[in-house]
């Protein structure tokens, strides 16, 4: 059974921060198709959902992003979830704003999130689906820029990005990862 993961922060605060766009389009997902959230080991909510037919579960760490893997490897422990059904969905600065990467595998690319997941499974061979927030300006901090609220132009493209995420991720846990690439590739 997959399980797509969308890394964020807890709290009101951080809702609407560039950080938690993964955690803004399992929320998304999870009311598309009817999902209510349970707690879960006090680290991660939780839903089972039915994705054209498909059971799927779909998560939110309630832990910091750069703990992330703390919940995961929690969450894997308890559903008996392997490794390479888990589709873990975050946001990059290293692609532009709107751009949606889909890997089978791969490093964390100097994301904090994924770090500690890599670290926490002991493996880097899990689906992640990235979402492009921009590069910082030049002045501004790199963490102060991902802990900022995309700006009102922003927010069209913000928005396509999300619902193109989803579109992904229902293929990707209906017809495989491979078929969710290629399907990417022509959006």
């Amino acid at each position: 059974m997959y399980t797509v993961i969308g890394l964020g922060n807890p709290g009101e605060q951080y809702r609407r921060t560039r950080h938690n766009i993964g955690s803004v389009v399992v929320e998304r997902l999870a009311k598309c198709v009817g999902g209510k959230w349970k707690g879960g080991e006090n680290c991660y909510l939780f839903t089972r959902v039915l994705i054209e037919g498909t059971p799927v579960l779909l998560v939110k760490p309630t832990t910091f992003m750069n703990s992330s893997g703390i919940a995961v490897a929690e969450l894997i422990r308890r559903f008996e979830v392997p490794i390479t059904e888990l589709v873990v969905v975050s946001d990059d600065v290293n692609l532009p704003l709107g751009k949606i990467r889909l890997r089978a595998k791969g490093s964390d690319g100097g994301h904090k999130g994924l770090a500690s997941l890599i670290y926490h499974l002991g493996s880097e061979h899990f689906p992640r689906l990235r979402l492009g927030i921009g590069s910082p300006p030049e002045a501004v901090d790199l963490v102060d820029y991902v802990l900022s609220e995309f700006e009102g132009e922003e927010l069209p493209k913000v928005e396509e990005m999300v619902s193109r995420a989803i579109v992904v991720i229902r293929v990707l846990v209906c017809a495989g990862i491979e078929k969710a690439m290629t399907f990417l590739s022509l959006m």
